[in-house]
């Protein structure tokens, strides 16, 4: 599985027609891609307890996508081998009054990964390009100076955006992005799967098929946003979505090569401390 083929390069402007969210990659069938994902899943495990145990680099992992396109189970299904310990996963729902009377970005910081740790944002920050654009009502409530509201101000939001996460780069904190690539015909057969299955009517909002109606508007959105934000240090991948088993395991592939990427050691032991151990050993042995 090459990067190339998903990964929206720096600099250069795409267009999301050329991304099929129907394509399976090199894999024939589901049964194929889920046997490469148990191993993936095994590999993974080890590189976490690695970067735990190093502690020097974070992982920050980004899931954008519309309703529906997989979010939550890519989440789970990828990160199901994991110790919890190292791994934090948050989902940012609408902000509150509180953050709304901050900048846009403030109340993201305080869930960044520690050191050693994956942090994982169902959603993150590029709603502020996202749907705060389609809905210029939600930009009103966040209380800008009208000066400030202008034309520019997805082009400095942007910007902004470009320099935090050159910021968490430098400060060992990688940043990794997918965005899950949905065709709306499939939302359209998932959304009527929540409604026709019993055990799913609980996933169904009413919120969904009225952000359907906006689904032009969020396609041109993220357009633009792929293109402004896929950087030499925080690149996006474009994932496609219609096929939930390709989209773990290409997922599951992309955090294993760029953890991979991190050359990542398990710390070494001084001759002081093997000293210590070996006096350590020889008196468990006496008890």
């Amino acid at each position: 599985m090459t990067k190339e083929n998903f990964l929206v390069p720096p600099g250069k402007a795409i267009k999301l027609a050329e991304f099929d969210p129907g394509s399976t990659g090199r894999f024939r069938d589901k049964s194929e891609a889920e046997a490469k994902l148990s191993k993936d899943l095994l590999r993974l495990a080890e590189l976490q307890d690695v970067l735990y145990a190093q502690n020097g680099y974070a992982l920050l992992i980004l899931f954008q996508g519309m309703d529906t396109a997989g979010k939550d189970g890519a989440i789970k299904h990828v990160m199901s081998g994991v110790n919890p310990e190292g791994v934090q996963v948050y989902s940012f729902k609408q902000p509150s009054v509180e953050e709304r009377n901050h900048d846009y970005l403030w109340h993201y910081w305080k869930d960044l990964p520690a050191r050693g740790r994956i942090g994982i944002f169902n959603r993150s920050y590029y709603e502020e390009v996202l749907v705060v654009r389609v809905h210029p009502e939600v930009l009103e409530a966040e209380h800008l100076p009208a000066a400030l509201a202008s034309k520019e101000i997805w082009k400095h939001r942007y910007d902004d955006i470009n320099a935090m996460e050159r910021y968490l780069v430098r400060n060992g904190i990688v940043v990794l992005k997918f965005f899950l690539n949905l065709s709306k015909q499939e939302q359209k057969r998932r959304l009527l799967d929540r409604i026709d299955t019993p055990e799913k009517n609980w996933k169904y909002s009413a919120a969904d098929l009225q952000e359907r109606a906006f689904w032009d508007q969020y396609r041109t959105a993220y357009e633009e946003m792929l293109n402004h934000t896929s950087t030499e240090w925080a690149p996006w991948y474009v994932i496609p979505a219609d096929h939930k088993w390709f989209t773990r395991g290409a997922v599951a592939h992309f955090i294993i090569s760029t953890l991979e990427s991190l050359k990542l050691s398990y710390p070494k032991v001084s001759k002081e401390q093997k000293a210590a151990l070996a006096q350590a050993k020889k008196l468990l042995q006496k008890k």
